[in-house]
């Protein structure tokens, strides 16, 4: 499969996801076994792959931002690195969605949490973290 064919793939398949996800007040364990481990999975096995068959060809390297941006010049390990982003912030969404449900946030606030960690990953998760912090605030006031 050429990297173009493999982008779209892996980004229909995780936008997929993610929108199972958004079910998951309906369909939680369907969505956890989807969103939280079947798709991140799939496409870990997707990142290794490219990993294992383009790293070793690749310029550049983790020491500098130069050799950093140098690695992206090769569009296989950039779709991995893309590969990667998809995985991930798919895990930290499904484990947002799932701890939500255990400690009883509405699921209407985590919503947004879950918008920022698709399209921004770590805002997204200092979000829900906030909604957390925020959720335990209020519940130390009305003990006291």
């Amino acid at each position: 499969m050429n990297p173009d064919s493999l982008f779209q793939l892996a980004n229909t398949t995780a936008l997929a996801s993610w929108v199972v996800l958004l079910a998951s007040p309906f369909a939680s364990k369907l969505t956890d076994a989807i969103s939280g481990y079947v798709i991140p999975l799939a496409l870990s096995v997707v990142y290794t792959a490219l990993i294992l068959a383009f790293w070793s060809g690749a310029q550049g390297g983790f020491d500098t931002l130069d050799n950093v941006m140098l690695l992206f010049t090769s569009r296989e390990v950039a779709l991995a690195g893309w590969v990667h982003y998809l995985a991930f912030d798919l895990f930290v969404g499904a484990w947002e969605a799932r701890t939500a449900r255990r400690e009883s946030i509405p699921f209407l606030l985590v919503v947004p949490c879950l918008v920022l960690t698709f399209l921004f990953g770590p805002i997204g998760l200092l979000a829900f973290h906030g909604l957390r912090a925020a959720r335990a605030a209020r519940r130390a006031v009305a003990a006291a």
